[in-house]
């Protein structure tokens, strides 16, 4: 077994090259790090182009057994634990990553879904992965994202989404304002929330609705609120005015649930 031990090894540089967007973006690729986050990886069939381990692996961070014969089936590099350290992502790694392909096939809108969630420069990496959980776990496929949000590939982002990323379709627009258009033309309707109304989110029906979800600081930006068919908010009867916004999409998104469970 050969175990890449220079810092200087081209894959090495390569992998250390991908924390950053740009070269994610160039290459078309990210990191996957963590058993629970491989094995979802190979569960989902995304297109694992290579996995790297730690040498001393199964001693120091006990990888199963069923997931070091899944992975046996890729293209496997061992490294020392020493190399492992330097392009590893997290506190305290689990001894094996791999690089992943990103999803670029049919970045079509899908119209046939009952709700549309689109972000509007959220810029929190934790949020967006937060976001894309929740996403997952209602039934949505796809989610679309303006230019200046977080990008979904950060490592932050795919570890926050435990899975998720494998299963959501992340559509990234030049032009939120134009999307929205194109998106009303398929008898959607634009719903933002806003602390400016009287409607609460129990007084929607979540029925072909585009829900926009805005930047942590300003909200949804006005020129998108300007828009908006319909605006509510999310009732609270204590001293706080506001939510993280990972928390808000879930309340909204689990009012659209009750509804469909009601229906």
């Amino acid at each position: 077994m050969q175990v890449i031990s220079s810092k200087d090894n081209e894959l090495i540089k390569h992998i250390r090259k991908l924390k950053d967007k740009k070269y994610r973006d160039e290459n078309n690729e990210y990191i996957v790090e963590g058993v629970k986050l491989i094995e979802e990886a190979v569960k989902e069939n995304v297109k694992i182009k290579k996995v790297i381990i730690c040498e001393d692996t199964t001693k120091t961070y006990e990888i199963p057994t069923n997931v070091m014969l899944e992975i046996a089936k890729y293209d496997c590099i061992y490294v020392t634990e020493k190399i492992f350290k330097t392009i590893t992502q997290v506190t305290n790694p689990q001894g094996i990553m791999a690089i992943v392909e990103k999803e670029t096939n049919n970045m079509e809108i899908d119209y046939t879904q009952d709700v549309i969630v689109v972000l509007d420069d959220v810029q929190d990496p934790g949020n967006l992965g937060t976001i894309l959980r929740t996403i997952d776990s209602i039934g949505l496929t796809q989610i679309i994202v303006s230019k200046g949000t977080a990008d979904s590939y950060n490592a932050k982002v795919v570890r926050s989404t435990m899975g998720a990323i494998f299963r959501i379709k992340i559509i990234e627009v030049d032009n939120l304002k134009e999307t929205i258009k194109k998106i009303k033309k398929h008898h959607f309707k634009l719903m933002v929330t806003s602390l400016q109304t009287e409607n609460s989110i129990y007084d929607i029906d979540f029925n072909k609705k585009i829900i926009v979800i805005g930047n942590e600081a300003n909200g949804v930006s006005q020129e998108i609120q300007e828009m908006a068919d319909e605006k509510a908010k999310i009732p609270m009867i204590g001293k706080a005015e506001s939510l993280n916004a990972s928390i808000a999409t879930g309340v909204v998104l689990y009012e659209y649930v009750r509804q469909k469970l009601s229906k």
